[in-house]
């Protein structure tokens, strides 16, 4: 998208506009989707007029899961708690998305509160997975999975504590990255396990995580978690392939029976 967009062939605009198309075509059926940012044609238009087109996502229309707090965009972590509640803040993660040039499209559904493997734990109802809507799409991120694979929006982004970035993926047929904890700030996402969770990117592309991480990653003062370790251009590592690397399994948890001493 962006390699059209800088040769003048595409613009943010038509790419969000058929986001949206789509979204109002299937976001019915599939229910990945709990609240869109209505301005997002707005902005986009705005960014095609823009003279700095320098952001490393800039236009990219994203998804985003519904507990990662946008100030003045509505906040439920799927949970009717939550039913009104307007973050006055935006999180870290989303602030960087922003700062990179990236377009919100909406917040997408999850199971309520990140409890649960399946996105069928929703106070507004279940994800369907866009394949066969009698299956599942995974969770907790499902609608973002889902959103992603359905060409609702060109990436979205997640959060796992326990398989919840990489369960959706898999079962919606696309790459999900959970980056290692401390990697990515968890500063304004509503928690599941603070000790536990990564915010990560789900997208269609390896190529695209990889763009992505290099945009969320880092150190942020606001969470003392983060590592101060300099982001590296995960990009670049993409052609050099996996000869020499290693995979390292704790015996501990799998091979050996427990004893009583």
């Amino acid at each position: 998208m962006q390699e059209l967009t800088k040769k003048g062939s595409l613009t943010s605009y038509e790419v969000a506009k058929d986001c949206v198309d789509e979204i109002e075509r299937l976001n019915p059926k599939i229910n990945a989707y709990l609240t869109l940012n209505s301005k997002v044609l707005d902005e986009a238009k705005q960014k095609d007029n823009s003279q700095d087109k320098s952001g490393k996502l800039f236009g990219v229309p994203l998804a985003i899961k519904d507990n990662f707090l946008i100030k003045s965009i509505r906040t439920t972590a799927s949970s009717k708690v939550l039913d009104d509640y307007i973050p006055q803040y935006t999180s870290t993660v989303v602030g960087r998305l922003l700062d990179a040039g990236a377009l919100i499209l909406g917040k997408t559904n999850m199971d309520a509160w990140a409890h649960g493997s399946s996105t069928e734990r929703s106070d507004y109802g279940p994800t369907k997975n866009p394949w066969n809507f009698d299956r599942v799409p995974g969770g907790s991120s499902g609608g973002s999975a889902a959103a992603t694979i359905a060409d609702m929006c060109v990436a979205s982004i997640g959060s796992e504590t326990a398989g919840s970035v990489r369960g959706p993926a898999a079962w919606c047929g696309c790459v999900g990255l959970k980056p290692t904890y401390g990697r990515v700030s968890r500063y304004g996402v509503v928690a599941m396990g603070s000790s536990l969770d990564s915010p990560g990117p789900i997208t269609k592309t390896v190529e695209d995580a990889a763009k992505i991480l290099e945009v969320i990653a880092g150190q942020d003062p606001n969470d003392a978690t983060t590592s101060p370790r300099p982001v590296e251009k995960y990009s670049d590592y993409l052609e050099k392939g996996v000869k020499g690397l290693k995979i390292g399994i704790a015996k501990e948890y799998l091979f050996l029976k427990w004893t009583r001493r």
